[in-house]
């Protein structure tokens, strides 16, 4: 009897603990996500200072690509796909959410919430699953920078926030003047929930520069305006508004919504008999058009314009002197104004360490040698606000940050080429870093990849996880800042290596993939065209998370004496 109590208990607490499990893995894998709107977390910042997104047109550029760009600056989701290229059924429901940004793998649904569906179209393209998502298999490529405008503005019932409108985009359409209409389209439909947001939208042709808020809280649409970059110029967005006249005569370089003047007048914003033009980002921000990122990129590429910070406005976009190559475009996504009037390094000088036999002293009747003066190890273009607090407490003005493009707290970054003499498949390539730009390596996924490495699918934000890609890179990047002085050049090197091995094997890349797509005996080739892209990027994306891991390990013998 009382072993068959006890054997009674046992199975009782087997399943109750298997229940506990059960419950537990339910509560995070297979939880659904919320459904109403009116819980989503309010949005609205003050003054955004992440991400920078620069526009380069076809005849500005070196090669005659077209280019748009981005950091996700702040902790938002590491972890991307690649969604497949997919077909529906009559009358299918594309289901929208807010909350992807926040999520730790592509299966994590916790902090989701749908804010409604629209009707599913026939059939989508395949893209690239950022947390902005950012490429198709089209060729359409877009950047994203958060510019907010006005508060009040805000409208939190909208259904559509700015990324899950670049995913329809990319699921959509082929060219940038498809993707604003359709994103028009939807906002007026549907409403616009998030903050002022800027997407720069290229297609192998050219290249928009596309702003959106919302219309206020008695309207669920959107105010937005459009601006085409001269072919043969450059511009950006680096988190203010920037559209400033628009001439909707003119469509082939301006579009807006039906309400853009409107808004503006029924909230006093403008009043068209004053006499003063329409001014986007005069009606909609009302704050100074530019900051030190849109300033040092403009003035670099034309500096003839002898731009300065004074100027109330500056040019939208600018023609550069020299025609921008994708180096140069990795370049400026590495900037921290290194040896400029910006440089928060530039008054940390200590001197030179004398390394002379011990007690050794100068002869008698001798002046000692003034000491050279050089830049402390310990100083670098990432110091923590902590160290910048200490150093400006024990002499005030020492450091005097200036917002970089390249920052410690970026989550990835992009730089993508639309190339039109090529398929898209292969000519459309984007060159991929997570975490800090300025010490990642970047690595070519091409718009036809079809699959990444499952590290890529875990986030780096929410703890440290051996199992993430962005882990790799990022636990180097934090150990060589401690000593800047001795690792920077190591950094420099290996950054400037797989920088060098993607653009000098990228034709033989090109030259392979069409003499596969080309081939008139296919079934004798090892891969399909779309295979091999896929196995040249994971292959590529291997070799440099295992370089960066072999530095952590070296930066940590390093400091094995302490810092």
């Amino acid at each position: 009897m009382v072993n068959l109590i006890r054997k009674n208990a046992t199975t009782r607490l087997i399943l109750f603990s298997a229940l506990i499990v059960l419950f537990a893995l339910f509560s995070v894998s297979g939880q659904k996500p919320e459904t109403n709107a009116s819980s989503r977390p309010y949005v609205w910042t003050a003054e955004p200072d992440g991400c920078t997104s620069i526009e380069v047109g076809r005849l500005a550029s070196e090669d005659g690509s077209v280019m748009t760009a981005h950091t996700c600056d702040g902790r938002y989701r590491t972890w991307l796909n690649i969604v497949p290229h997919a077909k529906y059924p009559a009358g299918s429901k594309n289901k929208i959410y807010s909350g992807k940004m926040h999520t730790e793998t592509s299966t994590d649904l916790r902090g989701m919430i749908q804010t409604g569906e629209i009707p599913q179209v026939e059939e989508t393209f395949a893209f690239m699953n950022t947390c902005y998502p950012c490429m198709n298999e089209a060729g359409l490529a877009i950047g994203e920078t958060t510019i907010n405008g006005r508060k009040e503005l805000y409208n939190q019932e909208g259904m559509f926030m700015i990324e899950e409108l670049e995913r329809i985009i990319l699921e959509r359409c082929k060219t940038a003047r498809e993707a604003i209409k359709l994103a028009g389209e939807l906002v007026k439909q549907y409403g616009y929930g998030d903050g002022g947001e800027c997407i720069t939208i290229a297609d192998a042709k050219e290249v928009w520069h596309f702003e959106v808020m919302g219309a206020g809280p008695l309207e669920k649409g959107g105010v937005w305006a459009a601006v085409r970059i001269p072919d043969d110029h450059v511009g950006l967005s680096a988190n203010i508004p920037r559209i400033s006249e628009i001439n909707l005569k003119d469509p082939d370089h301006y579009m807006a919504s039906d309400n853009v003047f409107k808004v503006a007048q029924d909230m006093g914003w403008w009043d068209p008999k004053s006499g003063e033009p329409f001014k986007f980002w005069k009606a909609y921000s009302g704050q100074r058009p530019y900051s030190i990122r849109e300033f040092y990129v403009l003035s670099t590429l034309a500096p003839s314009l002898k731009l300065s910070m004074d100027m109330p406005e500056l040019p939208f976009s600018v023609k550069p002197e020299k025609k921008v190559s994708i180096r140069d475009m990795f370049k400026m996504y590495r900037e921290t104004y290194a040896g400029t009037e910006y440089d928060a390094t530039k008054n940390l000088m200590v001197p030179r360490r004398q390394r002379g036999r011990p007690g050794q002293q100068p002869a008698a009747g001798a002046t000692p040698a003034p000491p050279e003066m050089v830049k402390s190890l310990l100083a670098t273009p990432w110091m923590s606000g902590d160290f910048t607090q200490l150093v400006n407490a024990l002499k005030p003005g020492t450091i005097q940050g200036q917002r970089t493009i390249a920052i410690s707290g970026c989550s990835y970054a992009t730089v993508i080429q639309c190339r039109g003499w090529l398929p898209p498949a292969v000519g459309t390539v984007c060159w991929f870093a997570f975490d800090n730009p300025g010490l990642s390596a970047r690595f070519p996924i091409f718009a036809g990849v079809t699959a990444l490495p499952p590290s890529f699918e875990v986030c780096g934000q929410h703890r440290y996880r051996a199992d993430s890609a962005c882990w790799a890179f990022r636990s180097a990047n934090r150990l060589a800042t401690v000593k800047w002085g001795q690792t920077q050049k190591i950094m420099e090197d290996t950054v400037r290596e797989f920088e060098e091995k993607g653009l000098l094997e990228l034709p033989q890349v090109e030259k392979k993939y069409l003499e596969i797509l080309n081939s008139k005996t296919p079934d004798k080739e090892p891969f399909k065209s779309n295979e091999y892209l896929t196995k040249y990027t994971n292959d590529f994306a291997r070799a440099a998370m295992n370089k960066y891991q072999e530095l952590t390990e070296q930066f940590w013998f390093l400091l094995r004496g302490g810092l």
